[in-house]
Protein backbone atom coordinates (compact mmCIF):
# COMPACT_ATOMS: atom_id res chain seq x y z
CA UNK A 1 0.00 0.00 0.00
CA UNK A 2 2.83 2.41 0.86
CA UNK A 3 4.62 1.80 -2.45
CA UNK A 4 1.37 2.27 -4.35
CA UNK A 5 0.69 5.56 -2.56
CA UNK A 6 4.22 6.75 -3.28
CA UNK A 7 3.88 5.95 -6.98
CA UNK A 8 0.50 7.62 -7.42
CA UNK A 9 1.58 10.73 -5.52
CA UNK A 10 4.80 11.08 -7.50
CA UNK A 11 3.01 10.39 -10.81
CA UNK A 12 0.58 13.21 -10.04
CA UNK A 13 3.40 15.61 -9.17
CA UNK A 14 5.28 14.69 -12.34
CA UNK A 15 2.14 15.26 -14.43
CA UNK A 16 1.70 18.70 -12.84
CA UNK A 17 5.27 19.56 -13.81
CA UNK A 18 5.02 18.08 -17.29
CA UNK A 19 1.98 20.07 -18.43
CA UNK A 20 3.73 23.32 -17.38
CA UNK A 21 6.89 22.68 -19.39
CA UNK A 22 7.48 25.55 -21.86
CA UNK A 23 8.15 23.10 -24.70
CA UNK A 24 4.57 21.84 -24.25
CA UNK A 25 2.63 25.02 -23.54
CA UNK A 26 4.35 28.05 -25.11
CA UNK A 27 3.97 27.63 -28.88
CA UNK A 28 0.18 28.22 -29.17
CA UNK A 29 0.57 31.68 -27.66
CA UNK A 30 3.34 33.07 -29.89
CA UNK A 31 2.49 36.29 -31.76
CA UNK A 32 2.94 36.79 -35.49
CA UNK A 33 6.13 38.40 -36.81
CA UNK A 34 6.01 42.17 -37.39
CA UNK A 35 7.52 44.51 -39.94
CA UNK A 36 10.19 45.68 -37.52
CA UNK A 37 12.38 43.89 -34.98
CA UNK A 38 11.24 41.13 -32.64
CA UNK A 39 13.19 41.39 -29.39
CA UNK A 40 12.94 38.73 -26.69
CA UNK A 41 13.52 39.56 -23.01
CA UNK A 42 12.53 37.81 -19.83
CA UNK A 43 13.18 36.74 -16.28
CA UNK A 44 12.32 33.79 -14.06
CA UNK A 45 13.18 30.21 -13.27
CA UNK A 46 11.47 29.04 -16.46
CA UNK A 47 12.65 31.88 -18.71
CA UNK A 48 15.56 30.00 -20.32
CA UNK A 49 13.36 27.01 -21.14
CA UNK A 50 10.74 29.43 -22.47
CA UNK A 51 13.38 31.07 -24.67
CA UNK A 52 14.43 27.69 -26.07
CA UNK A 53 10.80 26.78 -26.80
CA UNK A 54 10.32 30.12 -28.56
CA UNK A 55 13.42 29.60 -30.70
CA UNK A 56 12.25 26.14 -31.71
CA UNK A 57 8.87 27.46 -32.85
CA UNK A 58 9.67 30.90 -34.26
CA UNK A 59 9.76 31.63 -37.98
CA UNK A 60 11.87 34.70 -38.65
CA UNK A 61 14.58 36.77 -37.03
CA UNK A 62 14.74 37.20 -33.26
CA UNK A 63 17.33 38.30 -30.74
CA UNK A 64 17.40 39.13 -27.07
CA UNK A 65 18.37 38.00 -23.60
CA UNK A 66 16.71 36.52 -20.53
CA UNK A 67 17.86 35.95 -16.95
CA UNK A 68 17.24 32.75 -15.00
CA UNK A 69 18.36 31.12 -11.76
CA UNK A 70 21.83 29.63 -11.43
CA UNK A 71 21.66 26.08 -12.79
CA UNK A 72 18.46 26.72 -14.80
CA UNK A 73 20.09 27.83 -18.04
CA UNK A 74 19.61 25.84 -21.25
CA UNK A 75 21.37 26.17 -24.62
CA UNK A 76 19.88 28.77 -26.97
CA UNK A 77 21.22 29.97 -30.32
CA UNK A 78 19.74 33.45 -30.78
CA UNK A 79 18.66 34.46 -27.27
CA UNK A 80 21.36 35.02 -24.67
CA UNK A 81 20.88 33.32 -21.30
CA UNK A 82 22.14 35.03 -18.14
CA UNK A 83 22.12 33.38 -14.71
CA UNK A 84 21.69 35.11 -11.35
CA UNK A 85 20.71 34.42 -7.73
CA UNK A 86 17.37 33.46 -6.21
CA UNK A 87 15.60 34.06 -3.79
CA UNK A 88 17.92 36.88 -2.68
CA UNK A 89 19.28 38.96 -5.61
CA UNK A 90 23.01 39.37 -6.25
CA UNK A 91 25.20 41.58 -8.43
CA UNK A 92 24.42 39.44 -11.47
CA UNK A 93 20.70 40.17 -10.94
CA UNK A 94 21.39 43.89 -11.08
CA UNK A 95 23.65 43.62 -14.14
CA UNK A 96 21.03 41.54 -15.95
CA UNK A 97 18.37 44.17 -15.27
CA UNK A 98 20.62 46.93 -16.58
CA UNK A 99 21.38 44.97 -19.74
CA UNK A 100 17.71 44.22 -20.40
CA UNK A 101 16.79 47.89 -19.97
CA UNK A 102 19.58 48.84 -22.38
CA UNK A 103 18.37 46.26 -24.91
CA UNK A 104 14.93 47.90 -25.24
CA UNK A 105 16.25 51.40 -25.90
CA UNK A 106 15.38 52.98 -29.24
CA UNK A 107 12.50 50.70 -30.23
CA UNK A 108 9.86 51.95 -32.68
CA UNK A 109 6.16 51.38 -33.32
CA UNK A 110 7.13 48.78 -35.93
CA UNK A 111 8.92 46.63 -33.33
CA UNK A 112 7.59 44.11 -30.83
CA UNK A 113 8.99 42.80 -27.56
CA UNK A 114 8.14 39.26 -26.48
CA UNK A 115 8.48 39.12 -22.70
CA UNK A 116 8.99 35.70 -21.09
CA UNK A 117 8.16 35.93 -17.39
CA UNK A 118 7.89 33.24 -14.71
CA UNK A 119 8.21 32.94 -10.96
CA UNK A 120 11.52 33.95 -9.47
CA UNK A 121 11.86 36.97 -11.69
CA UNK A 122 11.55 39.38 -8.77
CA UNK A 123 14.97 38.39 -7.45
CA UNK A 124 16.54 37.63 -10.83
CA UNK A 125 15.63 41.01 -12.34
CA UNK A 126 16.69 43.33 -9.54
CA UNK A 127 17.53 46.95 -10.18
CA UNK A 128 17.08 49.15 -7.11
CA UNK A 129 15.36 52.51 -7.46
CA UNK A 130 17.53 55.61 -7.29
CA UNK A 131 19.07 56.07 -3.84
CA UNK A 132 18.55 52.40 -2.88
CA UNK A 133 21.50 50.00 -2.85
CA UNK A 134 21.57 46.32 -3.71
CA UNK A 135 22.43 45.68 -0.06
CA UNK A 136 19.29 47.57 1.01
CA UNK A 137 17.13 45.41 -1.25
CA UNK A 138 18.82 42.20 -0.12
CA UNK A 139 18.18 43.01 3.55
CA UNK A 140 14.52 43.93 2.95
CA UNK A 141 14.03 40.84 0.78
CA UNK A 142 15.43 38.52 3.47
CA UNK A 143 13.21 40.12 6.09
CA UNK A 144 10.12 39.71 3.90
CA UNK A 145 10.94 36.06 3.17
CA UNK A 146 10.97 35.18 6.86
CA UNK A 147 8.14 37.49 7.96
CA UNK A 148 5.11 35.45 6.92
CA UNK A 149 4.09 38.04 4.29
CA UNK A 150 2.15 36.71 1.30
CA UNK A 151 3.74 36.69 -2.14
CA UNK A 152 1.40 39.49 -3.22
CA UNK A 153 2.48 41.61 -0.25
CA UNK A 154 6.16 40.93 -0.89
CA UNK A 155 5.81 41.86 -4.54
CA UNK A 156 3.97 45.07 -3.72
CA UNK A 157 7.01 46.18 -1.72
CA UNK A 158 9.44 44.99 -4.39
CA UNK A 159 7.64 46.91 -7.14
CA UNK A 160 8.01 50.17 -5.26
CA UNK A 161 11.72 49.78 -4.54
CA UNK A 162 12.62 48.93 -8.13
CA UNK A 163 13.74 50.78 -11.23
CA UNK A 164 12.48 48.01 -13.54
CA UNK A 165 9.43 46.32 -11.96
CA UNK A 166 5.87 47.62 -11.59
CA UNK A 167 5.49 48.41 -15.30
CA UNK A 168 8.76 50.31 -15.63
CA UNK A 169 10.26 47.84 -18.12
CA UNK A 170 7.13 48.09 -20.31
CA UNK A 171 7.38 51.88 -20.19
CA UNK A 172 10.98 51.60 -21.38
CA UNK A 173 9.85 49.48 -24.36
CA UNK A 174 7.40 52.17 -25.58
CA UNK A 175 6.35 52.73 -28.38
CA UNK A 176 6.97 49.07 -29.36
CA UNK A 177 4.23 46.46 -28.89
CA UNK A 178 4.78 44.41 -25.71
CA UNK A 179 3.62 40.80 -25.79
CA UNK A 180 3.74 39.16 -22.36
CA UNK A 181 3.88 35.36 -22.05
CA UNK A 182 3.60 34.37 -18.39
CA UNK A 183 3.90 31.17 -16.39
CA UNK A 184 1.95 31.92 -13.23
CA UNK A 185 3.30 31.02 -9.81
CA UNK A 186 1.02 33.32 -7.82
CA UNK A 187 -2.36 32.73 -6.14
CA UNK A 188 -5.12 34.14 -8.31
CA UNK A 189 -2.90 34.49 -11.41
CA UNK A 190 -2.65 38.27 -11.05
CA UNK A 191 -0.10 39.22 -13.75
CA UNK A 192 1.31 42.13 -11.75
CA UNK A 193 2.45 39.66 -9.09
CA UNK A 194 4.36 37.35 -11.45
CA UNK A 195 7.98 38.51 -11.02
CA UNK A 196 6.55 41.75 -9.58
CA UNK A 197 5.15 42.78 -12.96
CA UNK A 198 8.03 44.44 -14.85
CA UNK A 199 5.81 44.82 -17.93
CA UNK A 200 2.41 45.11 -16.20
CA UNK A 201 0.76 48.33 -15.02
CA UNK A 202 0.50 48.54 -11.23
CA UNK A 203 -2.48 49.95 -9.35
CA UNK A 204 -0.87 49.59 -5.90
CA UNK A 205 0.84 52.57 -4.27
CA UNK A 206 3.82 53.56 -2.18
CA UNK A 207 1.40 53.87 0.74
CA UNK A 208 0.43 50.22 0.26
CA UNK A 209 4.08 49.19 0.39
CA UNK A 210 4.65 51.22 3.56
CA UNK A 211 1.66 49.62 5.25
CA UNK A 212 2.97 46.11 4.48
CA UNK A 213 6.39 46.95 5.90
CA UNK A 214 4.71 48.34 9.03
CA UNK A 215 2.42 45.32 9.39
CA UNK A 216 5.32 42.88 9.43
CA UNK A 217 7.54 45.15 11.51
CA UNK A 218 10.29 45.32 8.90
CA UNK A 219 12.83 48.06 9.54
CA UNK A 220 13.91 50.10 6.53
CA UNK A 221 16.48 52.90 6.23
CA UNK A 222 15.19 56.43 6.75
CA UNK A 223 15.88 57.52 3.16
CA UNK A 224 13.80 54.62 1.78
CA UNK A 225 10.95 55.44 4.12
CA UNK A 226 11.11 59.05 2.99
CA UNK A 227 11.03 58.00 -0.66
CA UNK A 228 7.93 55.88 -0.09
CA UNK A 229 6.19 58.55 1.98
CA UNK A 230 6.83 61.21 -0.69
CA UNK A 231 5.72 58.97 -3.56
CA UNK A 232 9.13 59.20 -5.22
CA UNK A 233 9.13 55.43 -5.81
CA UNK A 234 5.68 55.24 -7.39
CA UNK A 235 5.18 52.54 -10.02
CA UNK A 236 3.66 52.93 -13.50
CA UNK A 237 -0.14 53.11 -13.37
CA UNK A 238 -2.78 51.59 -15.72
CA UNK A 239 -3.71 55.07 -17.02
CA UNK A 240 -0.17 55.72 -18.29
CA UNK A 241 -0.27 56.02 -22.12
CA UNK A 242 2.89 53.92 -22.37
CA UNK A 243 0.84 50.92 -21.16
CA UNK A 244 -1.58 51.04 -24.13
CA UNK A 245 0.25 48.55 -26.39
CA UNK A 246 0.54 45.58 -24.02
CA UNK A 247 -0.99 42.15 -24.54
CA UNK A 248 -0.72 39.48 -21.84
CA UNK A 249 -1.26 35.70 -21.95
CA UNK A 250 -0.81 32.95 -19.35
CA UNK A 251 0.80 29.92 -21.00
CA UNK A 252 0.75 27.79 -17.83
CA UNK A 253 -1.11 28.10 -14.54
CA UNK A 254 -1.44 26.24 -11.23
CA UNK A 255 -5.02 25.24 -12.13
CA UNK A 256 -3.96 23.49 -15.33
CA UNK A 257 -1.30 21.54 -13.42
CA UNK A 258 -3.84 20.46 -10.80
CA UNK A 259 -6.15 19.30 -13.61
CA UNK A 260 -3.31 17.23 -15.09
CA UNK A 261 -2.71 15.63 -11.70
CA UNK A 262 -6.44 14.94 -11.36
CA UNK A 263 -6.38 13.00 -14.64
CA UNK A 264 -3.57 10.79 -13.29
CA UNK A 265 -5.49 10.19 -10.06
CA UNK A 266 -8.64 9.21 -11.94
CA UNK A 267 -6.71 6.73 -14.08
CA UNK A 268 -5.21 5.18 -10.91
CA UNK A 269 -8.65 4.65 -9.37
CA UNK A 270 -8.79 7.69 -7.07
CA UNK A 271 -11.56 10.28 -7.39
CA UNK A 272 -9.88 13.72 -7.51
CA UNK A 273 -11.19 16.80 -5.71
CA UNK A 274 -9.45 20.10 -6.45
CA UNK A 275 -9.85 22.26 -3.36
CA UNK A 276 -8.34 25.37 -4.92
CA UNK A 277 -5.34 26.69 -6.84
CA UNK A 278 -4.77 29.80 -4.71
CA UNK A 279 -4.70 28.66 -1.09
CA UNK A 280 -2.64 30.90 1.19
CA UNK A 281 -1.92 31.21 4.91
CA UNK A 282 0.61 29.90 7.40
CA UNK A 283 1.70 26.48 6.15
CA UNK A 284 1.23 24.76 9.50
CA UNK A 285 -2.27 26.21 9.92
CA UNK A 286 -3.35 25.30 6.40
CA UNK A 287 -2.17 21.76 7.19
CA UNK A 288 -4.49 21.53 10.20
CA UNK A 289 -7.47 22.46 8.03
CA UNK A 290 -6.46 19.90 5.40
CA UNK A 291 -6.10 17.23 8.09
CA UNK A 292 -9.64 17.95 9.24
CA UNK A 293 -10.98 17.57 5.71
CA UNK A 294 -9.06 14.29 5.24
CA UNK A 295 -10.49 12.89 8.47
CA UNK A 296 -14.01 13.89 7.46
CA UNK A 297 -13.53 11.99 4.22
CA UNK A 298 -12.33 8.89 6.07
CA UNK A 299 -15.03 9.00 8.72
CA UNK A 300 -18.10 10.28 6.90
CA UNK A 301 -17.37 10.22 3.17
CA UNK A 302 -17.69 14.00 2.94
CA UNK A 303 -17.16 16.09 0.88
CA UNK A 304 -16.08 13.12 -1.24
CA UNK A 305 -15.93 9.35 -0.76
CA UNK A 306 -12.63 7.48 -0.65
CA UNK A 307 -10.56 6.27 -2.40
CA UNK A 308 -9.83 9.84 -3.42
CA UNK A 309 -7.19 12.51 -3.60
CA UNK A 310 -7.46 16.09 -2.34
CA UNK A 311 -5.51 18.42 -4.62
CA UNK A 312 -4.58 22.02 -3.96
CA UNK A 313 -2.17 24.73 -5.02
CA UNK A 314 -1.29 28.26 -4.03
CA UNK A 315 1.50 29.57 -1.86
CA UNK A 316 1.55 29.21 1.89
CA UNK A 317 3.95 31.14 4.10
CA UNK A 318 6.23 30.37 7.02
CA UNK A 319 6.97 32.82 9.80
CA UNK A 320 10.47 31.70 10.72
CA UNK A 321 11.09 31.59 14.45
CA UNK A 322 13.41 28.57 14.72
CA UNK A 323 16.88 27.80 13.43
CA UNK A 324 15.87 25.10 10.94
CA UNK A 325 16.13 25.14 7.15
CA UNK A 326 12.49 26.00 6.58
CA UNK A 327 10.53 25.27 3.42
CA UNK A 328 6.80 25.94 3.30
CA UNK A 329 5.91 22.60 1.71
CA UNK A 330 7.83 20.50 4.22
CA UNK A 331 6.44 22.66 7.04
CA UNK A 332 2.94 21.94 5.71
CA UNK A 333 3.63 18.20 5.58
CA UNK A 334 5.17 18.02 9.04
CA UNK A 335 2.20 19.88 10.53
CA UNK A 336 -0.18 17.64 8.55
CA UNK A 337 1.50 14.48 9.87
CA UNK A 338 1.28 15.76 13.45
CA UNK A 339 -2.41 16.65 13.01
CA UNK A 340 -3.25 13.24 11.49
CA UNK A 341 -1.37 11.33 14.21
CA UNK A 342 -0.76 8.30 12.03
CA UNK A 343 -4.30 7.85 10.68
CA UNK A 344 -4.27 4.75 8.48
CA UNK A 345 -4.80 5.03 4.75
CA UNK A 346 -3.68 8.65 4.36
CA UNK A 347 -0.51 9.69 2.52
CA UNK A 348 0.45 13.09 1.11
CA UNK A 349 2.98 14.86 -1.08
CA UNK A 350 3.70 18.57 -1.11
CA UNK A 351 6.32 20.20 -3.28
CA UNK A 352 7.33 23.38 -5.02
CA UNK A 353 7.01 22.97 -8.76
CA UNK A 354 10.28 24.80 -9.35
CA UNK A 355 12.15 22.08 -7.46
CA UNK A 356 13.22 24.41 -4.66
CA UNK A 357 11.27 24.56 -1.39
CA UNK A 358 12.42 27.68 0.43
CA UNK A 359 16.15 27.98 -0.13
CA UNK A 360 16.88 24.26 -0.36
CA UNK A 361 17.50 22.29 -3.56
CA UNK A 362 14.69 19.97 -2.48
CA UNK A 363 11.19 20.18 -3.95
CA UNK A 364 9.30 18.80 -0.94
CA UNK A 365 8.52 15.45 0.69
CA UNK A 366 5.98 12.66 1.23
CA UNK A 367 4.28 11.55 4.45
CA UNK A 368 2.71 8.18 5.26
CA UNK A 369 0.72 6.84 8.20
CA UNK A 370 3.99 5.62 9.77
CA UNK A 371 5.92 8.91 9.38
CA UNK A 372 5.68 9.96 13.04
CA UNK A 373 6.50 6.45 14.33
CA UNK A 374 9.62 6.19 12.15
CA UNK A 375 10.76 9.62 13.30
CA UNK A 376 10.41 8.69 16.97
CA UNK A 377 12.37 5.49 16.36
CA UNK A 378 15.23 7.72 15.21
CA UNK A 379 14.94 9.89 18.30
CA UNK A 380 13.35 12.79 16.42
CA UNK A 381 10.54 14.70 18.09
CA UNK A 382 8.20 15.92 15.29
CA UNK A 383 6.77 18.75 17.40
CA UNK A 384 10.29 20.04 18.11
CA UNK A 385 11.19 19.89 14.40
CA UNK A 386 8.09 21.91 13.55
CA UNK A 387 8.80 24.51 16.24
CA UNK A 388 12.33 24.83 14.84
CA UNK A 389 11.05 25.25 11.25
CA UNK A 390 13.16 22.24 10.30
CA UNK A 391 10.94 20.29 7.94
CA UNK A 392 13.82 19.65 5.55
CA UNK A 393 15.97 18.14 8.28
CA UNK A 394 13.05 16.01 9.45
CA UNK A 395 12.24 14.47 6.06
CA UNK A 396 15.85 14.03 5.00
CA UNK A 397 16.45 11.98 8.14
CA UNK A 398 13.54 9.70 7.15
CA UNK A 399 14.58 9.45 3.50
CA UNK A 400 11.24 10.91 2.40
CA UNK A 401 12.42 14.09 0.67
CA UNK A 402 11.33 14.65 -2.95
CA UNK A 403 14.23 15.87 -5.09
CA UNK A 404 13.62 16.80 -8.73
CA UNK A 405 16.54 19.03 -9.65
CA UNK A 406 15.79 22.10 -11.81
CA UNK A 407 12.28 21.58 -13.25
CA UNK A 408 12.48 24.46 -15.76
CA UNK A 409 9.02 25.65 -14.76
CA UNK A 410 7.23 27.18 -11.78
CA UNK A 411 3.49 27.02 -11.14
CA UNK A 412 3.64 27.39 -7.38
CA UNK A 413 3.09 24.79 -4.68
CA UNK A 414 1.51 21.41 -5.33
CA UNK A 415 -0.26 19.43 -2.59
CA UNK A 416 -1.93 16.03 -2.86
CA UNK A 417 -3.52 14.09 0.00
CA UNK A 418 -4.27 10.49 -0.96
CA UNK A 419 -7.03 8.75 1.01
CA UNK A 420 -7.64 5.02 0.57
CA UNK A 421 -10.92 3.27 1.24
Amino acid sequence: MKLQAQKVLRDMFDAALRVAQPERCLAPFLPAPVAGRTLVIGAGKASAAMARALEQNWQGEISGLVVTRYGYGVPCERIEIIEAAHPVPDQASEEAAKRILAAVEGLTEQDQVIVLISGGGSALLSLPAEGITLEDKQAINRALLSSGATISEMNTVRRHLSAIKGGRLAAACYPAKVYNLLISDVPGDNPVDVASGPTIADASTCADALEILRRYEIDIPAHIRQGLESGAYESVKPSDPRMARIETHFVATPQRSLEAAAEVAQAAGYTPLILGDSIEGEAKEVAKVMAGIARQVRKNGQPIKSPCVLLSGGETTVTVRGQGRGGRNVEFLLSLAIALQGDEGIAALAGDTDGVDGQEEIAGAIIYSDTLARAREKGIRPVDSLANNDGHGFFEALGDAVITGPTMTNVNDFRAILIDA
